[in-house]
């Protein structure tokens, strides 16, 4: 099947898609970002049941923005990359009203479902079509302005999304999804209306998708609902568990039988995609992980409004964007296996310093921890996707690329629900330790507890309240004990990245054609979507 050939678009019409197809990226990450904002203004207006409710929307979403990889190869093949973004981003704004209307667990988490799926459909068709607008000399400039979007909603989306809960209702997020999307649609569709479209009729891996699927949804609901149902005490988690365990050995026999998986399970062999998707994979489990945690404690443990929560993380932006062009330069004459390690160490010393904290009204204690987050953030993605795709040619840069991508993303999921275990089996510690210190039970000849109530009584507080003030104290104090020690497990957890990329092969290089040279940095900046 064919259509008419146009010419590439020129004039305003060229700058249109780009603001057009930046928009429309900008409003599938800003989604994955702002919400975490949103958690405690979600969890309780929905009225979730058990206490890690306000996670399953955000975790459930990004594991189906993950599995959307794969499957969006095979459609734009099957339809044309224009029509199925298309139809994702009419999908995407149905799936936002639904998350309007949503007035419950049932209806609310299957609506993010759904919006994670069209969404990722969209991240790498949008990347296709504006590159088709491109000459061959000016692709590398769309692949910078393409990274320039992708940065944006990471450093401004908890803050966007905290602003539009305080201000509007967290609801807002999804209203404004629904023009905005129908939008991207209209006009992707008018611009490039009667584009040549090239038909590849090819079988879709269905079962190893829904295996797959299957894998990744299985381990989300274990972790989801573990604390909850205490484990597998619970007979439901003890079936998942199983299925789980079933369907991985049966996913990784299906894959390495079929000659179009949905996932290249043979690049696993190479030693650095092994090795770079692990560190990738691991490393943003712990920054992703931290963020949600971070924003979420923030308001629920700390009295910090939603506004502010997303503030903390605003300095990220000051040097993480000129890092990254930095570091894409230096990847081209430096061991990236150095740069990454360097990065990973960065990582650990900044996560320690914040796991030091233990004041709750010290604000500007975050500013410079966060500067230098966002530097390392900035510098996390380049050479650890160059080590990923180390050695790779023609068509399996992008399918090692979909893969890093789908793996990662899926870590992040994982990654965000584990932080928030830490800091569950943790926090009951911290309060038994500090209950014992202040109860007098460490030293029998002083009792501090005794002492502090009548500093209070003095100072005319009622006997009655006092030891409820206390009892909130410790409370306060044990929740943010437990928040560092998240921060101390991550740091340990990047030190040990810091030896795992030597394992690597080095990636020195010769000079690289000019189109290869393309094709690896599209798959960079397809992997460096946060």
């Amino acid at each position: 099947m064919a259509e008419i050939e146009h010419p590439r678009l020129q004039g305003w019409h060229f700058v249109l898609l780009n603001i057009i197809l930046g928009l429309a990226h900008m409003l599938v990450l800003f989604n994955a970002g702002s919400y975490v904002a949103l958690l405690p203004h979600a969890a309780g207006d929905l009225g979730g049941v058990l206490p890690s409710f306000g996670t399953w929307a955000q975790t459930d979403f990004l594991i189906a923005l993950a599995l959307a990889f794969p499957l969006a190869r095979w459609c734009a093949s099957r339809f044309g990359e224009r029509r199925v973004f298309t139809v994702a981003f009419i999908v995407y704004a149905a799936a936002s009203a639904l998350c309007v209307i949503g007035g419950g667990i049932a209806t609310f988490v299957p609506a993010r479902i759904l919006l994670g799926l069209a969404g990722g459909v969209t991240l790498p068709l949008g990347q296709t079509l504006l590159l088709e607008e491109y000459p061959d000399r000016l692709k590398s400039v769309g692949l910078s302005i393409w990274g320039l979007f992708t940065l944006m909603p990471f450093t401004l989306g908890l803050a966007t999304g905290g602003w539009l809960a305080d201000t509007w209702s967290w609801r807002a997020l999804f209203i404004l999804n629904i023009p905005l999307a129908l939008l991207v649609a209209a006009s992707t569709a008018a611009l490039l209306h009667g584009r040549a479209v090239e038909i590849r009729r090819e079988r879709f891996d269905l079962a190893g998708f829904l295996l797959l699927a299957v894998i990744f949804g299985g381990l989300q609901t274990m972790l989801n609902e573990g604390n909850d149902v205490d484990w597998f005490d619970d007979p439901v988690l003890r079936i998942v568990l199983v299925i789980v365990a079933l369907a991985i050995p049966a996913w990784i026999i299906w894959e390495l039988g079929e000659p179009r998986p949905a996932v290249d399970i043979r690049l696993f062999g190479r030693r650095n995609f092994f090795v770079g998707l692990g560190c990738l994979g691991i490393g943003f489990l712990a920054v992703q992980g931290l963020s949600a945690l971070f924003v979420v404690q923030l308001q629920t443990l700390m009295g910090y409004s939603s506004t502010l929560a997303g503030l903390v993380f605003l300095p990220m932006m000051l040097l993480g964007i000129p890092v990254i062009a930095v570091m894409h330069e230096l990847a081209k004459h430096v061991d990236v296996r150095l740069l990454a390690c360097l990065n990973a160490l960065g990582f650990a010393a900044t996560f320690y310093w914040i796991g030091l904290y233990d004041d709750p009204q010290s604000y500007d204690h975050f500013f410079w921890p966060m500067v230098l987050e966002g530097v390392f953030l900035g510098s996390f993605f380049t050479p650890l996707t160059v080590l990923t795709l180390h050695g790779l040619t023609g068509e399996r840069i992008m399918r090692a690329a979909e893969a890093a991508n789908l793996f990662r993303i899926a870590a992040g999921a994982l990654g965000i629900t584990w932080q928030g275990i830490i800091v569950f089996r943790r926090k009951p510690f911290h309060q038994l330790q500090l209950s014992d210190h202040f109860g007098g039970r460490m030293s029998a000849s002083y009792d501090p507890l005794q002492q502090i109530t009548l500093k209070f009584q003095e100072a005319g507080f009622d006997p009655a309240v006092i030891p409820y003030k206390l009892q909130l104290l410790v409370k306060q104090q044990a929740g943010i004990l437990a928040l560092n020690d998240a921060f101390f497990v991550s740091s340990f957890l990047c030190m040990g990245l810091a030896v795992a990329v030597w394992f690597a092969q080095s990636t020195r290089v010769p000079t690289r054609s000019p189109v290869r040279a393309v094709k690896e940095l599209r798959a960079e900046e397809l992997m460096e979507q946060p």
